[in-house]
């Protein structure tokens, strides 16, 4: 009797242990189905740039174009302490435009953005605190960041993008008028300045001119209107710029039941 309960105890032993290998292994089965997804370095660049591109169709255009810009004109180039804050404030959001058509940007440019493979332009214009300046800012969508950033210096022809406003012959966005405002008489003749900057897949170009209408001018000769020219477009570029280009989150999978996952 002994004999056998011990052949019982054995017995049961083993199946304890067999049990518990096999709940082993199905909860590690139950782990590998629910958890999250790893993808390669490969597949979460591919996922992130695709989300970047694709920013100009999901955001709002009020987050593209926001109301109101805040930028701030250097005081230390104007002899006082700190700097002067002011802001540029949205005038309105022109239409879509096909850069196949050429909207939205001057002749000289126009092959170079087909060549990039430009999909869309798209613009709005603003006025300074005082209205006695315009800005039309524009959004071309080409094919990749590369394709961005190789067109932006091309158009900066060999400054840094960005940094210092453009030779003449590279002018660009075409001016949007925009009537009943400030910008009314905003066209290509009264174009003072343009800027560039790239940001992921997107071009980002300012104009900026004088309200009154006034043909293109030296305003380099004008320290000041030169700076204060330069502060707006540079911050309104940089508020157009930061939702577009800004990285996207790293990626993950983490409903299981997704038939992407």
């Amino acid at each position: 009797m002994r004999v056998r309960r011990g052949r019982h105890r054995l017995a049961a032993a083993w199946l304890a242990v067999v049990g518990l290998c096999g709940l082993a292994a199905s909860g590690f089965g139950l782990y590998r189905q629910l958890a999250p997804r790893v993808f390669t370095a490969a597949q979460r660049q591919q996922i992130q740039a695709w989300e970047v591109a694709s920013r100009w169709r999901t955001l709002p255009k009020a987050r593209i174009f926001p109301a109101v810009i805040r930028y701030r004109l250097p005081g230390a180039q104007l002899g006082s302490p700190g700097a002067l804050p002011l802001t540029a404030r949205l005038l309105e959001i022109d239409s879509q435009a096909s850069c196949a058509q050429g909207a939205g940007v001057g002749a000289a440019v126009r092959s170079l953005l087909r060549a990039d493979g430009c999909q869309a332009m798209l613009r709005a214009t603003y006025s300074d605190a005082s209205s006695s300046m315009v800005l039309t800012v524009g959004v071309g969508v080409l094919r990749s960041a590369a394709a961005a950033a190789s067109a932006a210096r091309a158009v900066a022809g060999g400054a840094a993008p960005g940094s210092w406003p453009l030779r003449a012959r590279h002018l660009m966005p075409a001016p949007f008028a925009v009537a009943g405002t400030p910008a009314a008489l905003f066209g290509f003749r009264q174009r003072q300045l343009s800027w560039v900057r790239a940001a992921g897949p997107y071009l980002i170009v300012a104009a900026v001119g004088y309200a009154d209408g006034r043909p293109r001018v030296p305003v380099s000769t004008d320290a000041y209107t030169l700076l204060e020219m330069t502060s707006m477009a540079r911050g309104v570029i940089a508020a157009v710029a930061a939702p577009l280009g800004a990285p996207a989150p790293v990626p993950h999978c983490p409903d299981p039941t997704d038939p992407a996952c």
